[in-house]
């Protein structure tokens, strides 16, 4: 059992059988690395009605993706995490970055300060290093806004992370404390901001409600599509469309795909992500699970298992799971005008007008 295709799907045939969406795609959250495996992706992203991907591609790849993706693909700046100098990556060098971002066409800045960035910052010798309102965070966004940028950040991660793994408060906080911070920066810098993965906050939506009514410089994107699948599927009936059109133009369509020529071949050691395929087909499957899950949860009536594995199932209850169980799939069978705000309306809002996705 692939922890991708836990079902046995052929996801070639399950697209065509789900048929287009309603409207062409634009998914603003990926990652997008290796020339065949983007190349893979785009085979995938195309049979479930992709037409544009943002995507976190370290700045020396950007040409190589262009020349695999094209006009689908459109980057996000990041800092380079694979520098060996932290303090300098986070730094100088981040703004090194931006500034090279913006020269090459993005327009849109993410600034990653999940509650384990912590550790990463205390290794580096700073632990504000990352924080969302820490120093070199400020002076980034700064200059990003400076440039007309846009912001993207990754805040909180989900409640059964701090049931297991942000047990130390004192070092993590709690998941109500990633959010002042947030909130003092929104009101600081406003510019169109994206909260990453519902704003961290699937399990619950009259708290996003709160927070978008009081910022209406805030977007929220869908990615983490293990999180989103496994937290809205457990909403009451009508709930998630409720929410939906409550917001519209402020929910916009990610699925947080990663991808890899790691994951062409098989591991020679734990590689992290690497190890979630170790063959083309498998590598296949693993970027397809994603869309058909997210159209899935959002289209249909489909009822039942999810085709991705989601180890947060065994991290909380180890007895009766096993890495490779999934939660139920519930699918929202949502209008086809929540439909197109999400899949595409959102970000053509957040862009400015259809034509300003192709220049992001």
């Amino acid at each position: 059992m692939h922890p991708a295709n836990r079902l046995g799907l052929d996801y070639v045939d399950a697209a065509r059988q789900l048929g287009s969406p309603p409207i062409a795609v634009v998914d603003v959250h990926a990652h997008i690395n290796g020339t065949q495996a983007a190349a893979l992706f785009k085979q995938a992203a195309e049979l479930y009605g992709i037409e544009h991907v943002f995507s976190m591609t370290p700045l020396n790849a950007l040409e190589a993706m262009n020349e695999v993706l094209g006009d689908m693909v459109h980057f996000i700046a990041i800092p380079d995490f694979a520098e060996a100098d932290k303090m300098h990556a986070h730094g100088k060098g981040f703004l090194d970055q931006i500034k090279a971002f913006h020269e090459a066409g993005s327009r849109i800045v993410k600034f990653w300060a999940a509650p384990r960035s912590v550790e990463y910052g205390i290794e580096a010798g700073d632990p504000s290093l990352l924080s969302i309102d820490g120093p070199h965070r400020r002076a980034a966004m700064d200059l990003a806004a400076s440039l007309g940028m846009c912001f993207m950040a990754h805040i909180a991660d989900p409640d059964t992370w701090f049931a297991c793994k942000y047990t130390d408060s004192s070092l993590y906080g709690t998941k109500a404390d990633q959010y002042e911070a947030f909130e003092r920066m929104l009101d600081a810098y406003q510019v169109p901001w994206i909260a990453a993965h519902m704003g961290g906050y699937p399990e619950d939506l009259p708290f996003l409600d709160g927070l978008l009514e009081r910022h209406a410089n805030l977007y929220l994107d869908t990615s983490a599509t293990k999180w989103m699948v496994r937290e809205l599927s457990r909403h009451e009936p009508g709930k998630l469309q409720a929410f939906l059109e409550r917001w519209p133009g402020r929910i916009l369509f990610g699925s947080d795909i990663v991808t890899s020529d790691d994951h062409l071949s098989p591991a020679s050691s734990d590689m992290g992500m690497a190890t979630k395929a170790s063959t083309p087909a498998e590598a296949f499957d693993l970027y397809a699970s994603r869309y058909w899950a997210l159209r899935h949860l959002f289209e249909t009536a489909y009822e039942g298992p999810s085709p991705i594995a989601d180890p947060d199932l065994a991290m909380m209850n180890p007895q009766l799971h096993d890495e490779l169980d999934a939660p139920t799939l519930r699918g929202q069978s949502l209008p086809t005008p929540v439909l197109e705000n999400l899949y595409r309306g959102a970000a053509v809002e957040f862009a400015g007008s259809p034509d300003a996705i192709r220049s992001y």
